[in-house]
């Protein structure tokens, strides 16, 4: 239950920090609006774990990168396998509570709808891309053969993270707001 509790915003009772409602950092005095048709709540934490996600993908992405160059396979294969879980909570995440909240926000703005459509599209893609590179090279560690195709298809996997990274923290991010 605690992933779903995470997942969907469970609220804790806030600790009393002494600090007026309307200082930065404070508890809002008044519940949040959840997003229309949905009980998905405008969460004021929700981008900066998923950027925190992004340096945490691009961390491992360095470390195994680290682990090629000295031909360590299995550190590769171990970093790989951490890569998946990192990137398959931060997808979830953003379909969840990002997405379905923009979603519903964002009808009444047809260009900013379409817009989070066509990154949610694409990101379909792209998970798929990336899905199926860690599925190839899940077992890296054991089938050394791997290594020769790997170095390519690990730079052009960095190419679209790094490129998706930027758009999603410059273009999509900035649309989830509290509503109004």
């Amino acid at each position: 239950m605690f992933l779903f509790d995470k997942l969907f915003g469970k609220k804790e009772a806030a600790p009393t920090t002494g600090l007026p409602a309307t200082t930065p950092g404070a508890a809002s005095a008044r519940p949040q609006a959840s997003a229309p048709g949905t009980g998905i709540r405008h969460d004021p934490r929700l981008i900066e774990a998923l950027k925190e996600d992004h340096r945490l993908l691009l961390d491992i992405y360095t470390a195994i990168d680290a682990a090629r160059r000295t031909e360590d396979l299995l550190s590769v294969q171990t970093r790989l396998g951490q890569f998946r879980m990192v990137l398959q909570d931060h997808l979830l995440k953003e379909n969840v509570r990002l997405y379905v909240y923009l979603e519903h926000v964002l009808r009444g703005d047809s260009v900013s709808h379409e817009l989070m459509h066509e990154f949610r599209h694409e990101m379909d893609g792209i998970g798929r891309v990336v899905v199926g590179f860690l599925s190839k090279y899940r077992e890296i560690g054991i089938h050394p053969e791997l290594a020769a195709e790997f170095a390519t298809d690990f730079a052009a996997i960095g190419q679209a993270l790094v490129a998706r990274i930027r758009r999603e923290e410059d273009t999509l991010y900035p649309m989830y707001a509290p509503l109004a």
